[in-house]
């Protein structure tokens, strides 16, 4: 018998507010590890880049870790075994922030800098979630649009990770910015509608949105800046 971390007697409306509480207490809870994680990478140095080199081996051990720890939470999306794994998956997203975090802070500013990206990233949280309760938008379409446009943001990410031109690396900070913004309002209504009955799945999708705004507004900060 599967360890179910949720067992709704209620249904209809009822039953989905559930799934989003339980969805946003799990994706509250899930920062707690992010934070470690970036604390704990900061106290002894540890960069997952430094550790397999700087260049394309890096990279893959990033997405090995990222697109890994997703599978098998996607796996268990209905056990506190996915629970535990969203922990482990936070932990480690803050460990790769940790270099961007303690490079921003370093400089005259640094704290201001990241003070206003976490209160712009918590302002786009906010304020997709509350569109998401009334937005007319189809979502079957715009799960499509944003199909398209992660492979997109993907193969650019890769592209840019190589060639390092200053202004595509803006170009990609802000299109990860609008497109995790419309991802965190599409999967608040797929909950809404239904469309999603695990809030570990569920919470998994917000909280990659939520990091990918964050360290997007970070680089772009940065940039007007011209510390970056």
């Amino acid at each position: 018998m599967r360890n179910d971390v949720y067992d709704y007697t209620a249904t209809g409306q009822v039953a989905k507010n559930t799934v989003l509480q339980k969805t946003y207490r799990l994706l509250g809870l899930s920062f707690i590890p992010a934070v470690a994680g970036a604390y704990f990478s900061g106290q002894f140095g540890l960069n997952l880049f430094s550790l397999f080199g700087q260049g394309w081996m890096g990279l893959v051990a990033v997405l090995v870790f990222f697109y890994g720890m997703t599978f098998l939470i996607e796996k268990n999306r209905y056990s506190n075994v996915g629970a535990t794994l969203l922990m482990i998956f936070t932990f480690g997203m803050g460990v790769l922030i940790s270099p961007l975090l303690q490079y921003t802070l370093a400089i005259p500013n640094g704290t201001q800098i990241v003070g206003i990206a976490a209160a712009m990233t918590a302002g786009v949280f906010f304020t997709m979630s509350a569109m998401a309760r009334r937005t007319n938008v189809n979502m079957n379409s715009l799960g499509r649009f944003l199909t398209v446009g992660a492979v997109v943001l993907m193969i650019a990410m890769i592209a840019n990770f190589f060639l390092q031109i200053p202004a595509l690396s803006l170009a990609v900070s802000a299109a990860f910015v609008l497109f995790s913004s419309l991802m965190i309002m599409w999967q608040v209504r797929t909950v809404i509608d239904g469309g999603e009955d695990s809030h570990i799945s569920a919470a998994l999708t917000i909280f990659i949105s939520i990091y990918n705004i964050f360290s997007s507004l970070l680089r772009i900060l940065l940039a007007f800046s011209g510390d970056d």
